[in-house]
């Protein structure tokens, strides 16, 4: 990204809740358990998955996914599946 580049809606940080963890410590968990991984393959895997269940919102919503991209990066989205996420308890 260019230097100065700014998000609209910011960007998402999976370690600002208490009991969650950052890309980096994700990383240096899996390694831990067997799977070597560094932080930017925890970050791919977290977005791949995050496309997966845009893409479903979009195509439910707007019968197609060509933005599911763009909703999987925006915090927002990401905040809305953790607090669904949360409430299956």
């Amino acid at each position: 990204m260019p230097k100065g580049f700014k998000k609209e809606h910011g960007y998402a940080t999976v370690d600002t809740l208490d009991d969650s963890m950052g890309y980096r410590e994700i990383a240096e968990f899996m390694t831990g358990n067997g799977d070597k991984m560094n932080h930017s393959t925890a970050r791919n895997v977290f977005l791949s998955a995050m496309c997966k269940l845009a893409g479903d919102v979009c195509t439910q919503f707007d019968g197609h996914s060509r933005k599911k991209e763009e909703m999987a990066k925006d915090p927002r989205f990401q905040s809305g599946i953790y607090d669904i996420l949360a409430d299956i308890d």
